[in-house]
C-alpha cells in the first residue's frame, strides 16, 4: 500500500470507528484533497462531517481548537507545511495551550496533517520543513512517517490522542509503498525504529531523509566496508531519547541528518540530547548533514540544497577519520 492510500484508509476507518472525528481544511471535500487523502470522504460521511474551508490557515487551525472544546475530534488539513506558518499563533498560542490554561478543564483532540519537504520541484513554500519550529511548543506532539505502514500507525494514534498531534506527511514518501498491517494498527508517540542496527556508527534521521540515510549506508559498505545503522526517528515531540542514547552508545559515531536548514534545525536538539546523556561513549564529534541556509530552495537547485548520499558519506567518512 501507498503511504496515501494508508492515509486515506485511516481516516475512512477513523471516521466510521468515531462519529465525533471531522475532516476540515481546503478542498478536501468535493476535490478529496491537493494530494486526493481524503478522496471519498465527502460520498460516505456527508457535509456534516467533512467541511471545506476558506483559503485561511488559521481560520482552519482556529475552528479546530472551537470544535474540540465542542467534542468533536477534527483532522484538520494544512496543504503544505510552508502554510502552517499562517496559522502558527493558533497552533502554538491557543491549540498548544488550551489544556494548560484551562487546567485540564478543556483539552483539543486535534490533528493537523501537512504535506511538506522537498524533491518534488514545488513551488516556493510547498516545499519548507518546518517541523522544528512545533517541537519548541509545549503541549504539541510532532510526528513524521516515513512510510506507509508507519503512516497508519502515527496518525491513528494522532486521531485517537486527548490532546494534539501535528503529522507532517513527506511528500516524496506519498507514492512509495510497503507492507502495512490488516486492521487496527498503532505506533506510539515517542517510540523511534531501528531501520539498520548500529554498527561502526548510526544515521538518526526522520521522513524522507530515511531512503538518503539507508543509500549512505549501502554506500559506507561498499566504499570502506563500514556497518552503518540507521534510526528513523519518527516521533520528534516526544522524542524516543533511550533508542537514540542507546544507538550512540553501541557505536560512538554518530550522523544526524535532517532536511531543514541547518541553523536551528531540529537535529541540534538530537545532537545536545546526546552530547548530555552519551558523551563518554562517542568516540568523534556528532556530525549534522541538514539543508542549506536559504529560503525555499528554486526547483533547479533543489537537489543542491538538501542532503544527498555523497555529503552523507562524507560526513561518515570525517567521523571514521576523527
Amino acid at each position: 500500500m501507498t503511504m496515501l492510500a494508508a492515509i486515506r484508509e485511516t481516516l475512512l476507518d477513523e471516521m466510521a470507528r468515531d462519529e465525533r472525528v471531522v475532516l476540515l481544511g481546503e478542498d478536501i471535500g468535493r476535490n478529496g484533497g491537493v494530494f486526493r487523502a481524503t478522496d471519498g470522504a465527502l460520498e460516505r460521511f456527508g457535509p456534516q462531517r467533512v467541511f471545506d474551508m476558506p483559503i485561511s490557515e488559521s481560520t482552519i487551525v482556529g475552528a479546530s481548537v472551537g470544535l474540540s472544546v465542542a467534542g468533536l475530534v477534527p483532522v484538520a488539513e494544512i496543504q503544505f507545511g510552508g502554510f502552517t506558518m499562517q496559522a502558527y499563533h493558533q497552533l502554538v498560542g491557543q491549540l498548544a495551550r488550551f489544556r494548560y490554561r484551562s487546567r485540564s478543564r478543556y483539552h483539543c483532540p486535534v490533528t493537523v496533517r501537512s504535506a511538506y519537504g522537498g524533491g518534488v520541484r514545488t513551488p516556493e513554500h510547498h516545499s519548507d520543513s518546518v517541523e522544528g519550529p512545533y517541537t519548541h511548543a509545549p503541549g504539541l506532539s510532532v510526528v513524521v512517517p516515513s512510510n506507509a505502514a508507519d503512516a497508519k500507525g502515527l496518525l491513528t494514534t494522532a486521531v485517537r490522542s486527548d490532546d494534539p498531534v501535528i503529522v507532517f506527511e513527506p511528500i516524496p514518501c506519498y507514492r512509495s509503498s510497503c507492507e502495512v498491517p490488516d486492521g487496527e494498527h498503532l505506533v506510539p508517540l515517542g517510540v523511534a525504529r531501528e531501520v539498520r542496527a548500529p554498527g561502526d556508527a548510526v544515521i538518526i534521521t526522520w521522513g524522507a531523509m530515511v531512503d538518503v540515510a539507508m543509500a549512505a549506508s549501502d554506500a559506507a559498505r561498499e566504499q570502506r566496508g563500514a556497518s552503518v545503522g540507521v534510526i528513523d526517528l519518527r516521533s520528534l515531540a516526544p522524542l524516543d531519547v533511550d533508542t537514540i542514547v542507546r544507538a550512540a552508545e553501541q557505536c560512538g559515531r554518530v550522523v544526524v541528518v535532517h532536511e531543514a536548514p541547518l541553523t536551528g534545525g531540529f537535529g541540534a536538539e538530537v545532537v545536545a540530547t546526546l552530547q548530555e546523556e552519551a558523551f563518554w561513549s562517542l568516540e568523534a564529534p556528532i556530525r549534522r548533514v541538514a539543508g542549506v541556509d536559504v529560503g525555499s530552495a528554486p526547483p533547479l537547485v533543489e537537489d543542491w540544497c538538501r542532503p544527498d548520499v555523497a555529503r552523507i558519506v562524507a560526513a561518515l567518512d570525517a567521523s571514521f577519520d576523527a
